[in-house]
């Protein structure tokens, strides 16, 4: 059963990555407390690794400087997918580039942007609701 739970989550997963789609990101901030926030994510391998695009020197960044510790949640209403693992901030070229995509024009001048980053969060446990199924693991 964990298999085909897992299967689903990376399976939904899949469908919520671009620029209409978004989940939760949960860092830390420079006093411990978690703080969590709305983000598209941009590309996904399963459950195993997810990248996100964001500004480079704001509050996310910053954070992931202090701590790279952090939690993501796709949820809706016959889904809750949480994974738990580390995060980093990527600044070269072509990772850049191949993680561009159009709506990010509204924020960036292009994928050279310096305050343009990609985040790769890397899984290290999952607790998965799918199906009123529950699963917890670790990669």
């Amino acid at each position: 059963m964990n298999r085909e739970i897992v299967n689903k989550a990376e399976e939904i997963i899949e469908r919520n990555t671009g620029e209409t789609s978004y989940c939760v990101l949960a860092l830390i901030d420079k006093d411990g407390y978690p703080t969590a926030s709305t983000i598209t994510a941009s590309k996904a391998d399963g459950i195993n690794c997810i990248y996100f695009c964001t500004g480079h020197g704001g509050n996310r960044t910053n954070r992931i400087d202090k701590c790279n510790h952090a939690s993501i949640c796709f949820n809706a209403k016959d889904y809750n997918i949480t994974l738990v693992g580390t995060i980093e901030i990527l600044t070269d070229a072509d990772m850049k580039s191949k993680m561009w995509y159009d709506g990010l024009a509204n924020h960036f001048s292009g994928p050279e942007d310096p305050n343009y980053c990609v985040l790769r969060f890397k899984t290290e446990r999952y607790n998965l609701l799918i199906d009123w199924k529950e699963v917890s693991g670790t990669l």
